[in-house]
């Protein structure tokens, strides 16, 4: 009997011999173009290539066949200081000298144009102009205009850049937001962190590629947990939210009585049945739910180290201001998430609520800034000194801007300002951005843009080509189609680039 012989593969009627041809050792060896040196090379450089994710999201169902980055990436991590509520552009960066000439004026209909108003100043007979009552001045050899709520920024400016021309379709908080986080106005989209996630994978095996903080204390608008969402992506790609207090993580330790080599057996039990499981059903989403119980053990040691500030030197404390002692602050938050970005965490997102002024905005404004703009500045200044800022993207804004008229009565001291999506103001620093460069410009009322628009979507496209993604490319089939977070436009705005 020949022993080499084999029945040629019918795929309309495999037997067991023709299958069994396809597996031996031989066949596979020959139908292998680079033979056991492509598995050895691929398991030395698959981690290690561009980061040590970036071959895991391709084998995932729904992905496309590319492999991420597209090409070398500028940033490998990011963390994006996300303002909710609104912050007043006019107040802060957009410096308006003229409208001084048309304070309590109405605001001309031919700059208007007839724009949506929300249902909270649309029954006002008049708009009146609202020039800002704080003073500004030009800052750093790049010579910036900033307000002097914003004293610390200003101290910056040289390593900032500023987008005066955002624009967006939502002129309410919830959707508005959602189109910041995910690319879209309703809910259910997968957020940013979670494309990056699923796109690049992690550079920590011991913590989250996506970690979300929010200010202690926090009043105004809402914040929902959809808003770092995975979305229609496998759930090991959604945010986890550390909190300050002596849990950062919920139900990550062990109960009493219970120690770490009991919850390695549990584990272990666990992931056998879950893999029954598996083999049952095939249901992916059963293997995402192994990774995180895995990774929830590696936390219970990884957590308590990162968050524990006892080892940062009282100089940090004083660059950061006082409030950085208090965990769950703004400024603490800031502090943590340097910590953070140094052990790769590759997103982490902070959300401070109260930008919302539609009354009493020079209070409010005040107040809100003196909680922010020192942590702000010092997180640039913190990781420039560290090398980090090189290859992290720092990202500030809000999700959209206010209007030039007051809401409201308009006082010679005090107004209030509505929602505006036509235009505002976000900074940028570090991976690939230009320091020390303002894009985009607006009119003298501060309420349309009159050069280089950027519009979420391409804000969302330039973020991924940071990242060395094409926008394009990163998508996810679901129901029947592919989504991609700039779903179905952007452009990279090249111009803010280095």
């Amino acid at each position: 009997m020949d022993m080499h012989h084999h029945t040629p593969f019918d795929p309309k009627n495999p037997d067991l011999a023709s299958v069994k041809k396809l597996l031996d050792r031989r066949t596979f060896l020959t139908k292998t173009s680079m033979g056991i040196g492509a598995i050895a090379l691929g398991s030395l450089l698959g981690k290690s290539l561009f980061g040590k994710g970036n071959m895991a999201a391709p084998m995932e169902e729904g992905v496309t066949s590319t492999v991420f980055p597209n090409y070398l990436p500028k940033a490998k991590r990011i963390v994006y200081l996300f303002q909710s509520g609104g912050p007043s552009q006019l107040d802060l960066f957009d410096y308006k000298p003229e409208l001084t000439k048309y304070q309590a004026q109405d605001l001309p209909e031919s700059i208007r144009q007839g724009q949506r108003l929300t249902g909270m100043s649309a029954e006002q007979s008049v708009f009146p102009v609202a020039s800002s009552i704080f003073k500004f001045d030009q800052y750093g050899e790049s010579r910036a205009w900033v307000s002097e709520l914003m004293p610390h920024t200003a101290q910056v400016v040289d390593d900032l850049c500023f987008v005066k021309s955002m624009q967006t379709d939502a002129i309410n908080h919830d959707p508005a937001i959602t189109f910041l986080q995910s690319g879209n106005q309703i809910a259910g989209r997968p957020s940013i962190g979670a494309w990056l996630s699923y796109g690049l994978g992690s550079d920590n095996d011991n913590l989250p590629t996506f970690i979300v903080l929010i200010s202690k204390n926090g009043r105004g608008q809402p914040l929902m947990a959809r808003l770092w969402s995975n979305g229609f992506l496998p759930s090991r790609h959604q945010g986890v939210e550390f909190r300050s207090g002596k849990d950062p993580v919920l139900f990550l330790g062990n109960p009493e009585g219970y120690d770490g080599k009991d919850r390695g057996e549990m584990l272990d039990y666990l992931k056998k049945l879950n893999r029954l499981q598996h083999d049952t059903y095939s249901d992916p989403e059963i293997n995402t739910r192994i990774a995180q119980y895995e990774m929830a053990y590696r936390m219970q040691t990884s957590v308590p180290e990162v968050t524990d500030m006892s080892d940062e030197p009282d100089w940090v404390y004083e660059m950061y201001g006082e409030e950085s002692r208090d965990p769950g602050t703004f400024a603490a938050n800031c502090l943590l998430a340097r910590r953070l970005l140094e052990k790769d965490v590759k997103f982490v997102q902070l959300y401070h609520q109260d930008w919302d002024h539609h009354g009493n905005l020079p209070g409010g404004l005040r107040a809100q800034c003196k909680q922010t703009d020192r942590a702000s500045a010092a997180l640039i200044k913190d990781l420039k000194q560290r090398g980090l800022l090189e290859d992290t993207l720092v990202v500030w804004g809000g999700e959209f801007g206010r209007t030039v008229y007051s809401q409201g009565k308009l006082s010679p001291d005090n107004y209030g300002r509505d929602h505006h999506p036509r235009c505002f103001t976000m900074w940028m620093a570090g991976a690939g951005v230009k320091p020390g460069f303002t894009y985009g410009e607006t009119d003298d009322f501060g309420y349309n843009v009159t050069k280089d628009a950027v519009h979420v979507h391409d804000f969302h496209a330039t973020l991924l080509h940071l990242f060395g993604i094409n926008h394009e490319q990163l998508t996810y089939k679901y129901q029947g189609r592919r989504f991609r977070l700039t779903d179905v436009h952007g452009h990279i705005v090249k111009d803010i680039l280095t």
